[in-house]
């Protein structure tokens, strides 16, 4: 024994690859063991050990490498871990892995390379401290033997935990090293027990049992003081035999060992011949001790079923009269009988079972099994034993074998852990989320699951309250049963059973609504409704020959649902009997007894008694004889063919599991009576499932089997690349391709290429053309069934070969043919080439012998076996579908023609060869330097492309969040800003001053008698219909009107929303009989602005607690992100933007620079400490001005104390200070066209030093206004992109380089990428929902949007999507993104709000109810946000639907919120202005306001109102428009 810490050291090896999106962990070696403790997962593979927290993340890992040194005995040698790096020879292969939770240790034992023993204590906290070790054998040698070792405690005077070891004898195991002979034994934990740690030694004699023969166990565990250990043991006359053994946890080991009881497990009466346990979990709880455990029942993995037991122990039997173990030094000619134990319950047959977790879930039991072809299946059995269907909770895309043992997460209890080859994941138990409706989380019989009141299928601890509802304790087949009771005075009484389990919540208030289309169907007299029931006697005991359709309608708390029934007198159910017909009897509460349908007395719906119907009407018994294919993956397979007898009148083929409740059925065509086509449907789960074929008696018939395995597989494609024409033989290969129907490419979707021929590893199938010319690429699906499965590998197409010539020899009597064709990448193969010789227009085959390669040019040879004249017109040369004609090279004899005739033209006067001499030394001078030229182009845009995508790439996004303080605008100001977006008259107008804010200013006599009169709603209503109907009237009148309104009525909010409420509806039904869609879409009506500036007061509070400082981060890091790169100082353009209409494309190179700014304090010359500024080597002196103020107000929280107009700067160059100007005199000229001075024009170097002055205090020698201020400024003057003037007007005449602007489009990308978190928690702050619940404002008007759809009768949901969306991001969110300088106090620059738009377009976007196709030709703004849309999309319906779900809002609530909304805000507002500025509207329309009113029948006490307002307003000069 070995003390090792502080003698090695443990190196943590390199994390395994974790893939937390799908819950897994993958390894770097096979798993060998895995373990979980309390939030652990212990995992041992072939070198490693790893400690992973409870959700997969990697805590650590150890390596299991090392060196064995010592002596020359194997035992020895000493195990010694090292380092990953340095060299090592053996390994410690852990085959016991135990963590012992009380003792705070980790046990590992196993074995090294050397076949001896080595165990190692870890600290289970942290597995890199090794605590003890010792060179001793606890457990199997092997991995592989059939062992099991586990802890058991002992009754003493404190609870003594060991190490159970069971082990298989195996005689072939060789090795130098001490081994175990005996079956089982109990070794020590601690150093405190008899013999210390490891040992397995007593007081008195040696605590173990031995085997008869050769034992294989598969599972032990302990409840309470009962140990139980599993094992198959070897054939006798009755063939396999599968034993449980008990022992008791006595005081001491001996005595543990000689509590030995046993008995034998048969899982039919009919002999268990090849019977063998592959698996088992024991279900949690007292007593009986329920096991489950996997048999295997043919001696092979295939056919397997999960049966349960009662294992509970029987301690009257005597100890140690077992016929396989015994305590004894022989268990020879032990002739016991042990007891027999007989199964509860066959749960499940499947095949390829391999493990098995049993939990309990309230009153049920829930399995988790594990199959060798990657599947987890959950089922749940209730106390009966009675089993729902089971479900598939994963299931890999191949065929990986699970692990044998399933582990339950022990910290939320929602997760099993499942192992694979090398792969760990962890699964949740249900998938209750993905059941959307009531119906469909019952129907799912997931003991898990609940219906939460909040309208989602969850777990129980999720849901907020005891509001749920689930299935009940037993298994029901439905979730509401009802049976028709007629007694003898022929009253029909209506029993209604709903099948559920409820919480508290739900209990309490529990109601049925029992109606039809008749006045009065119960009557009165009936018993109330007692959860789980309600009785309805029928107030008329006549039913309707054609049946009764009923409507239930049952209350469980918060949870409602309605059932559809259907009630007949069931003495008219009549016909032959067939299954049919007694599933008709049963669904309309009649009971079929006798071959006949007769009124129910009591009790509840049987439909079994349906399946034993014998059918009374005559048709011929079908009979299978086969279905091709019979084997297919789980996706199905279309035009399947069944072949058989008497198939004529069948109607569909029924496909069910062995334990399936829901089978499936497809319909037949092609009947000819003894062959038909069906579609065989896609599974969740792979197996074998039986095939019978229905009649229309429903009756089922034959008996045929479809196996149902994994998907196929792609794993390589070859050759990798075809010719543009298509055709070429493309070869793929990977496993399970014989489930393939056809190829499918991304570039031809729609063209399916169907296997030529195929076996489950090679498929070949002929390639598409591609219609593109040039090299393009494309991916490979393979189509199965109604489903593709993509292959890792594409294709690349390359032009057609091109084949240039041919020359041809006599060889004997062979003509040998050599074809020339220009090397490419196509990797033409001789096999792929058919080539025919033409002579006299006879063709001769040529057979291709050979390929030869070389730089340029590709050569092959082909021989045509006869003895014809070698020389050919042409060859045609064929590939894949394509024949294409091929002509000779020129001889030597016609080329000595060519010569003769160039020389006689070479004679021709020598003043014509001189001018085509010259002529052509010009040309190829100028194709040079245009070549040159090209090149230079073409160099410059693969660098701008490049430096493009490094940019992308590299640029980091280290965009400042922290602002300092964040300049709200006051609520008049923003409100104004609303309200009087063009008009700055009106707003100055109806603005207080500051001063004026706190005093009310009291209103004279003619301003009161209209703020009476504008306070009767029918004045008002009548009034602004009257201005509407004039034609005189424009949209800009319309909008102040509005806006004055809201103004005068500030101080009634509530009134001003009632207006506004009788307005939208009269505007609703005006607009009904036409397009309802089209409500609130534009401004066109004074109600819509009125809309506007409602949301704007009631959602100010909103916007400034929850929403602004997201908008005003998402500004700031748009402004940061332009900033960072250059913008053109004339046109606005910025080359960090994201709208394409204001990139800047054209700017040239550019650096970045660091300045030192000082700042002159007084007239004295003493500066400030330097500041560090930021700026671009192309900014212009007013841009770099204006980056100094701006980092200046960062810094220190407030403005610098002169504005950029008055401020000036210096740049410092050779010990004196240089002023820089935007425009001297040795500013670039262009024509007439002035380049502004940049820092590179200057030369400023990075760190170079600037001061800043004041004109003010220090006036410049040659004072330059703002040359912003020319009329004529973009006219005049250029920055970064050049004027359309000649080249020749330069002074500089240094080439530029050309630019095309869509290299720069990756800048957008770049600014989206850098803004995208701000953008998304700015819209996620607009739709979220604080404390769960929507804006009072927003609430309350979406339930008015709905009360007016019941109205107008309108059902279609997405009006009411595009009414909420006209109405609150259209109406107020977008006017906020686009112009922030309503809501704060800044300036919004072009460049700006090119950005805001199209960040705008994204937030209107993710409400639109349409899907948009875009293509290459869609607009960038469109592009940039495309991949965002959907899930933004989803939030909003999500938040749509959270508000329709939230409890609506009271008249009272509301009103008191517009009060104090009202009262925060008085005073702020010149409302005699307003009052004013109103009587000018009606002053211009007296007339027809007079007229309106009278229409409608106003009281004519309103129009004598209104003329004596008209006469104050005339008459009196108080009330003059000053």
């Amino acid at each position: 024994m070995i003390l090792l810490s502080g003698l090695i050291f443990i190196l943590l090896g390199k994390p395994g690859r974790c893939l937390e999106e799908d819950r897994d962990f993958i390894f770097d070696g096979d798993v060998r063991h895995f373990a979980v403790s309390t939030n652990t997962v212990y995992v041992a593979t072939d070198e490693k050990l790893y400690q992973l927290n409870h959700d997969l993340t990697l805590v650590q890992s150890l390596t299991q490498r090392g060196t064995l040194k010592g002596g020359k005995g194997a035992d020895n040698q000493r195990f010694y871990r090292v380092s990953e790096r340095d060299e090592w020879n053996a390994t410690f292969s852990v085959n016991v892995l135990l963590p012992f939770d009380d003792n705070g240790t980790l046990i590992t034992c196993g074995v090294t390379d050397n076949g001896c023993g080595y165990c190692e204590l870890l600290d289970l906290s942290d597995i890199s401290k090794v605590l003890y070790s010792e060179h001793i054998l606890v457990g199997p040698v092997k991995r592989s033997s059939a062992s099991v070792t586990f802890l058991v405690d002992v009754k003493r005077s404190s609870p003594e935990t060991y190490i159970l070891s069971a082990l298989q004898q195996n005689k072939s195991t060789t090795t130098s090293c001490t081994l175990r002979s005996e079956a089982v034994y109990l070794y020590n934990t601690n150093y405190k027990q008899t013999g210390g740690i490891f040992s397995f030694i007593a007081d008195s004699s040696t605590p173990l049992f031995r085997t008869k023969g050769v034992a294989e166990f598969v599972d032990g565990f302990q409840i309470s003081s009962i140990i139980y250990l599993f094992s198959n043991v070897p054939q006798d006359a009755e063939g396999s035999k599968v034993r449980l053994i008990w022992l008791e946890g006595k005081t001491k080991k001996v005595e543990t060992m000689r509590s030995l009881r046993g008995a034998s497990l048969h899982i039919s009466d009919s002999g268990d011949k090849d019977s063998r346990l592959l698996a088992s979990s024991v279900v949690p709880g007292g007593l009986p001790v329920l096991w489950s455990g996997v048999f295997n029942v043919d001696g092979g993995q295939t056919n397997t079923e999960l049966v349960m037991f009662d294992i509970s122990p029987d301690l009257t039997l005597k100890t140690d009269e077992d016929p396989d173990f015994c305590n004894a030094v022989n268990c020879d000619n032990r002739n016991f009988k042990p007891k027999t134990l007989k199964p509860k319950k066959v749960l499940l047959r499947q095949n390829y079972m391999t493990s098995v977790l049993a939990v309990r879930h309230k009153s049920w039991m829930v399995f988790f099994v594990g199959t060798g072809d990657g599947q987890l299946i959950k089922l749940a059995v209730d106390n009966n034993y009675h089993t729902t269907c089971p479900r598939v909770l994963y299931r890999a895309s191949d065929d990986r074998k699970v692990f044998p043992k399933i582990h339950l997460d022990k910290v939320d209890h929602k997760h099993v852990y499942v192992a694979f080859q090398n792969q760990m994941k962890r699964v949740p138990v249900s998938k209750c989320s993905t059941y959307k409706t009531l119906q469909e989380c019952w129907s799912a019989q997931d003991p898990h699951c609940v219906w939460c009141g909040s309208n989602s299928c969850t777990f129980e601890d999720e849901c907020p309250d005891s509001d749920w509802l689930s299935i009940p304790d037993d298994y029901q087949q439905k979730m509401v049963s009802y049976n028709v009771v007629k007694d003898g005075t022929e009253q029909i009484t209506l029993n209604i059973q709903t099948h559920v389990t409820v919480g508290q919540n739900a209990r309490s208030n529990f109601a049925c609504q029992i109606s039809t289309s008749s006045n009065e169907f119960c009557s009165r007299g009936g018993p109330p409704p007692q959860f789980p029931q309600c009785t309805c006697i029928l107030s008329n005991s006549a039913l309707p020959a054609e049946g009764l359709a009923v409507t239930v309608k049952i209350r469980l708390g918060t949870n409602q649902w309605s059932e559809q029934l259907k009630l007949m007198k069931c003495s008219d159910i009549r016909g032959p009997p067939t299954s049919v017909l007694c599933q008709q009897c049963i669904d309309v509460g009649c009971v079929w007894s006798q071959n006949g349908c007769s009124w129910a007395t009591a009790g509840v719906k049987n439909y079994s008694v349906c399946q034993m119907v014998e059918s009374g009407m005559n048709f011929s018994k079908p009979e299978i004889s086969s279905i091709t294919p019979s084997v297919v993956s789980f996706y199905g397979r279309n035009h399947a063919v069944l072949s058989g007898h008497n198939l004529s009148d069948v109607t569909r083929v029924r496909i069910q599991a062995d334990m399936d409740c829901t089978p499936q059925e497809s319909p037949v065509w092609n009947n000819t009576g003894v062959s038909l086509t069906f579609h065989i449907p896609s599974t969740d789960s792979k197996g074998v499932v039986k095939v019978c074929v229905l009649l229309p008696d429903g009756s089922c018939h034959g008996n045929s089997k479809i196996t149902y395995r994994s998907l196929p597989a792609c794993t390589a494609i070859t050759p990798n690349s075809s010719w543009i024409s298509g055709h070429r033989k493309i070869q793929v290969m990977g496993s399970l391709l014989e489930f393939v129907e056809g190829v499918i490419h991304s570039h031809a979707p729609q063209e399916v290429r169907l296997p030529q021929n195929r076996n489950s590893q090679i498929l070949t199938y002929d390639i598409p053309a591609e219609n593109t010319q040039g090299i393009s690429t494309s991916t490979v699906s393979l189509k199965v069934a109604n489903a593709t499965v993509d292959c890792p590998t594409s294709i690349t197409y390359y032009p057609d070969p091109e084949f240039t010539s041919f020359t041809s020899t006599q060889e004997g009597g062979t003509v040998r043919i050599t074809i020339q064709k220009k090397a490419d990448k196509l990797e033409l193969s001789k096999a792929e080439l058919s080539v025919c010789g033409i002579q006299e227009e006879k063709s001769h085959k040529c057979f291709v012998e050979s390929k030869s390669k070389s730089n340029e040019t590709d050569s092959f040879i082909c021989v045509i076996n006869s003895t014809l004249d070698p020389k050919f017109q042409k060859l045609e040369i064929t590939y894949g579908d394509k024949t294409v004609p091929l002509t000779p090279v020129v001889t030597d004899s016609t080329s000595h023609m060519y010569m003769l005739m160039l020389i006689v033209l070479l004679l021709i006067p020598c003043i014509i060869v001189a001018v085509v001499i010259i002529y052509r030394s010009q040309q190829k001078k100028l194709t040079t330097k245009m070549n040159r030229r090209m090149e230079i182009l073409e160099m410059d845009i693969r660098n701008d492309i490049r430096q493009g995508f490094v940019d992308l790439q590299t640029e980091k996004a280290d965009l400042m969040e922290n602002v300092g303080a964040i300049p709200f605008l006051d609520y008049k100001h923003f409100a104004s800003r609303i309200f009087f977006p063009e008009s700055e008259a009106l707003l100055t107008s109806c603005i207080k001053d500051i001063g004026q804010d706190t005093v009310k200013v009291q209103l004279d006599e003619c301003c009161q008698a209209l703020s009476r009169l504008i306070q009767d709603q029918v004045f008002l209503t009548s009034m602004v219909h009257a201005l509407e109907e004039q034609k005189t009237f424009t949209i800009k009148d319309k909008c102040a009107l509005a806006s004055l309104l809201t103004i005068a009525l500030h101080s009634n909010l509530s009134y001003l929303t009632e207006v506004m409420e009788v307005l939208l509806k009269a505007l609703m039904q005006q607009r009904s009989n036409a397009q309802p869609k089209l409500l609130l879409r534009r401004t066109e009506s004074t109600v819509e602005k009125l809309l506007t500036n409602w949301m704007s007061i009631c959602l100010y509070g909103f916007l400034r607690e929850s929403v602004g400082q997201h908008l005003f981060l998402m500004v700031s890091a748009l402004t940061q992100q332009i900033a960072k790169g250059p913008v053109d100082c004339v046109t606005e353009k910025a080359l960090y933007t994201l709208s394409e209409d204001w990139l800047l494309w054209q700017a040239q190179a550019f650096s970045s620079l660091k300045l030192k700014v000082l700042f002159a304090v007084g007239s004295d010359g003493e500066v400030s400490e330097p500041l560090e500024v930021d700026a671009l080597d192309c900014d212009t002196v007013e841009q770099v001005k204006e980056k100094i103020l701006s980092t200046f107000k960062a810094k220190f929280g407030f403005p610098y104390n002169t504005s950029v107009r008055d401020v000036r700067i210096e740049f410092e160059k050779d010990q004196s200070f240089v002023p820089l100007e935007e425009v001297d005199a040795s500013s670039e000229v262009i024509g007439e066209v002035t380049m502004l001075n940049t820092l590179k024009h200057y030369e400023v170097s990075d760190g170079a030093t600037i001061k800043v002055l004041s004109k003010k205090t220090h006036p410049p020698l040659s004072p330059q206004g703002s040359l912003k201020d020319d009329e004529n400024f973009s006219g005049k003057y250029f920055h970064l992109i050049d004027p359309d003037v000649d080249e020749n007007h330069r002074k500089n005449q240094e080439k530029k380089k050309f630019k095309v602007k869509e290299v720069y489009l990756t800048k957008l990308l770049s600014t989206k990428v850098a803004v995208h978190s701000f953008v998304e928690n700015l819209f996620r702050s607009i739709w979220g929902m604080p404390q769960g619940r929507a804006p009072h404002a927003v609430k309350y008007f979406f339930d008015f949007l709905d009360t007016q759809a019941d109205n107008m009768k309108i059902t279609d949901p997405d009006v009411m999507h595009i009414w909420r969306t006209n109405s609150l991001p259209l109406r107020f969110w977008v006017n906020i993104l686009k112009n922030p300088q309503f809501v704060f106090d800044m300036e919004k620059a072009p460049h700006l709000d090119g950005c805001l738009s199209v960040i705008a377009q994204a937030f209107m976007d993710s409400f639109s109810l349409s899907e948009t196709q875009l293509g290459k030709n869609a607009p960038t703004n469109k592009l940039l946000y495309a991949k965002d849309i959907p899930k933004y999309k989803q939030e909003v319906k999500a938040y749509y639907k959270q508000i329709r779900d939230q409890p609506p809002i009271t008249g009272r609530e509301f009103k008191i919120f517009l009060q104090e909304e009202s009262k925060k805000h008085e005073n702020e507002f010149n409302e005699p202005a307003a009052l004013r500025e109103l009587f000018k509207f009606i002053q211009r329309y007296f007339t027809e306001i007079t007229e309106k009113l009278n229409q409608n029948g106003a009281p004519s006490e309103l129009t004598e109102q209104l003329h004596h307002v008209k006469s104050l307003f005339d008459g009196l000069k108080s009330c003059s428009w000053s």
